[in-house]
């Protein structure tokens, strides 16, 4: 086994370098650094003060190291990637797992290939942007993979979207997972789901059979709550009692709420969203663009179907037969509308879509299985660059 295997030689550092720090990509690197930690690796993990991910990675066992960086790209770029080359070379990692754009930017721009490098896009950047901005990020993600040992994917789609654009690389394809334990249908008594409905404050005064339909995620423009606002007041037209809550916050907060229709509430950011799943009739997440997201499949392990857009890897992560009941054009408010309706109004196909999404995410979505994969690959890097590599890493 990897993990076996790894311990057994001399301990590596691995170095994540992370921007974004909060969301789904903090989710994913905070999993991965609790199996390598787990695993005998020396784990550091470098990402911007802020968000949950230096807290969560320190909490998971690994050394963090703040690295100031923003967001997006612009003239800071140059500081950022200087302050982060000093960092690289005092820590001296053998090997290097870049995540998103930004920090998979700076991350190659520091190295330049002189120790193995993976970088796991977690959603091509030139899909969030149009124009010029799209055509500039195509082009930096050509130039950077000159340094980049492997393209490391999170679901096929993902790949192929990256090869499409020109990306050049050696691809790897991990799918995400999530934790099983944590993500799990705790109640099947009716009395206990209501008991855990009424704690939660933004279901205040809802009635205890209510039909609940939860979204999870940053209130953002990826996220596209605005086209599930739009479509809300349909389905409220054949469900008239039922109530969406949308679980997150973000820069589109305030715009959001001004333009909620009736039968919407907004709970805010949630420390941990499985109570949302496990009180909820029917998940949501209407992205336009995703690598393959974390929200619907800690849905899914928590026995509850999903309805998600056509985008990235949301058609791998759903179960065998579902796409007709579940999967729907991006920015579509009719045929979002038509697939909440179809599910909300016919209980016994919402009970057998979320015995189905459980049994599959339980076979495929284990994300110890993701961490082992990774791992694997990361030995496999490190068996390539030979007994050179500490010389390379500045040891």
């Amino acid at each position: 086994m990897a993990a076996q295997e790894l311990r057994s030689r001399e301990r590596p550092t691995v170095l994540h370098v992370s921007q974004p720090v909060d969301g789904g990509v903090a989710r994913v690197v905070a999993d991965l650094v609790r199996a390598q930690v787990a695993a005998g690796l020396r784990t550091v993990v470098a990402a911007p003060p802020g968000g949950t991910l230096l807290h969560d990675a320190a909490a998971a066992g690994a050394e963090t190291a703040p690295w100031p960086a923003r967001r997006a790209l612009g003239p800071a770029l140059p500081g950022e990637t200087g302050r982060l080359a000093r960092l690289i070379r005092r820590l001296g990692p053998d090997l290097v797992h870049a995540h998103s754009a930004k920090a998979g930017l700076a991350a190659r721009l520091a190295v330049r290939g002189r120790i193995p490098t993976v970088h796991q896009p977690h959603a091509w950047s030139f899909e969030a942007v149009g124009g010029t901005a799209a055509r500039l990020a195509v082009g930096w993600e050509r130039y950077a993979a000159r340094w980049t040992h492997r393209v490391l994917c999170v679901s096929e789609a993902e790949r192929q979207r990256g090869a499409a654009a020109g990306v050049p690389g050696r691809w790897t394809v991990v799918r995400n997972g999530v934790d099983l334990h944590r993500c799990s249908p705790a109640y099947d008594d009716a009395a206990a789901r209501h008991a855990l409905r009424r704690s939660l404050p933004a279901l205040a005064g809802l009635a205890p059979k209510a039909p609940l339909v939860v979204c999870v995620g940053r209130l953002c423009p990826q996220k596209d709550q605005r086209t599930l606002l739009r479509a809300w007041p349909a389905v409220r037209t054949a469900v008239p009692d039922a109530v969406l809550v949308l679980v997150g916050d973000g820069p589109d907060h305030a715009r959001l709420r001004t333009g909620a229709p009736p039968g919407v509430r907004f709970a805010g950011a949630a420390p941990d969203a499985v109570p949302w799943y496990r009180v909820a009739d029917l998940a949501v997440l209407p992205s336009r663009w995703e690598a393959m997201a974390l929200a619907p499949m800690e849905a899914m392990a928590c026995g509850r179907p999903v309805v998600v857009t056509d985008v990235g890897g949301a058609r791998e992560a759903l179960p065998p037969g579902a796409a007709p009941h579940c999967l729907v054009p991006p920015g579509d408010p009719a045929a979002l509308a038509q697939a909440l309706r179809g599910l909300l109004t016919r209980p016994q196909l919402r009970t057998e879509l979320g015995r189905r999404a459980l049994a599959h995410t339980r076979a495929t979505g284990d994300v110890r299985r993701t961490a082992a994969a990774v791992v694997a690959l990361y030995r496999e890097l490190l068996g390539a660059a030979g007994p050179e590599r500490g010389e390379r890493s500045g040891r």
